[in-house]
């Protein structure tokens, strides 16, 4: 299959991602196609199966070099057959100001005119060394031949054109971070008492519990965006005395609360790395244990459902995965749906065999549904979702007219 013309035509992140997802499902239905290079270095162009070029060159030396200054790259810790699909959806998600935000500005500036080029340009090499000069402590000072042996792309009898010839490039095309939802579930509950509150700041969540709490009120969920929290407190939970700790720390120990026989029922990460974990007393749970990792921690999932545990509370601080799982959950069997998009398919069609959604979590690249197999069955199994820009406080209400409470 030819690789499709290049296009000088500025797009727009979602028609990127578009593109994105055709271009893989066409290369997913070819068996001789395959990636070359090194996933993690590779230039978008290379992970659409475009023609490489110099740009693609430059653009893979610029990943390389700030991989050296960083440590590591945001699209690192992907696994399974979607990896390379993920890793690009990243790359094109992630702006030069977020990239190299921990490296000198030559850095920014490099990767800005090498993913700016276009696919038969000749790349100004005087102009993309000169960047760096300030960091080198004795810059060379031998002239850089561009003719015979030592001619790289240059025209014959092109002189070194002037720095200041070639202008910053105006236009980002692989600019932003991809749009962000709620995603919020729903169970047919008897009528009861739920409150909610969002956006709250750290210094104010004391006074919402505090008053829920005198309200005969408990904390069924947690959440967070852009560095706030969303509480949900219910008259029904069934604990008869909760604490919960707001740490710097993405849970933090917390052997000391189980000990005096409380166990975690809700907790929530946000993106500097905090986290807000609440323990109640009162819970069926026997015996829990918890796991934070850089990635989703299947396999460890997986070892812990053969010991007799089940998912029992998730969430993500940054790109960390914190999931907990305990013993006497009410489960009698679990499954995972995991995608970068909400897996709607998947969903339903879990919901037809009795499965109902009991955890979820997600960084900016994956969402994670853990659905369970209650051991007793509930009078009312209505389940239901609702994805939306903001916090819901539009649609709680009609929700909860329908006995349907946030879960």
């Amino acid at each position: 299959m030819p690789a499709p013309a290049d296009s000088d035509t500025d797009v727009s992140s979602s028609d990127c991602v578009a593109a994105v997802v055709v271009v893989f499902r066409l290369r997913s239905s070819c068996p001789q196609s395959s990636s070359r290079g090194t996933i993690r270095y590779a230039s978008v162009h290379a992970h659409l199966g475009c023609t490489g070029s110099r740009r693609d060159d430059l653009e893979s030396l610029s990943y390389t070099l700030i991989f050296l200054i960083r440590g590591r790259l945001p699209w690192q810790g992907y696994q399974g057959d979607t990896k390379s699909f993920l890793v690009c959806k990243k790359k094109m998600a992630t702006s030069p100001e977020m990239l190299c935000c921990y490296c000198p500005a030559p850095f920014k500036q490099f990767l800005e005119i090498v993913t700016n080029m276009k696919f038969d340009e000749e790349p100004n090499y005087a102009k993309l060394i000169s960047l760096f000069d300030g960091l080198i402590e004795a810059p060379a000072s031998r002239q850089i031949r561009i003719d015979g042996a030592l001619k790289v792309g240059q025209k014959c009898g092109r002189l070194v054109a002037d720095l200041e010839e070639v202008e910053q490039p105006k236009k980002k095309v692989r600019l932003g971070s991809p749009a962000a939802q709620w995603i919020s579930v729903y169970n047919a509950r008897w009528p009861m008492k739920q409150r909610y509150h969002y956006n709250v700041a750290d210094s104010r969540l004391s006074q919402h519990i505090e008053k829920g709490n005198d309200d005969g009120l408990y904390i069924s969920s947690v959440a967070s965006s852009a560095n706030l929290w969303a509480l949900i407190m219910d008259a029904r939970t069934g604990f008869c005395s909760q604490v919960y700790e707001l740490s710097p720390v993405f849970l933090h120990k917390i052997m000391e609360q189980w000990e005096k026989s409380y166990y975690i029922t809700a907790i929530a990460g946000s993106s500097n790395g905090s986290s807000l974990v609440v323990m109640s007393k009162g819970t069926p749970y026997t015996q829990q244990s918890y796991k934070v990792s850089e990635s989703f921690p299947y396999k460890w999932i997986n070892k812990k459902w053969k010991e007799g545990f089940h998912v029992t509370s998730m969430a993500t601080a940054g790109n960390r995965w914190g999931v907990v799982m305990s013993r006497n959950s009410g489960f009698s069997t679990q499954v995972v749906e995991l995608d970068f998009l909400y897996p709607s398919e998947g969903i339903h069609r879990r919901w037809e065999s009795g499965y109902r959604i009991t955890s979820t979590a997600a960084t900016n690249n994956q969402a994670a549904f853990i659905l369970s197999m209650p051991k007793r069955k509930p009078m009312d199994e209505t389940q239901e979702t609702l994805r939306t820009s903001a916090f819901p406080s539009s649609h709680v209400k009609e929700k909860w007219a329908k006995n349907l409470y946030i879960a």
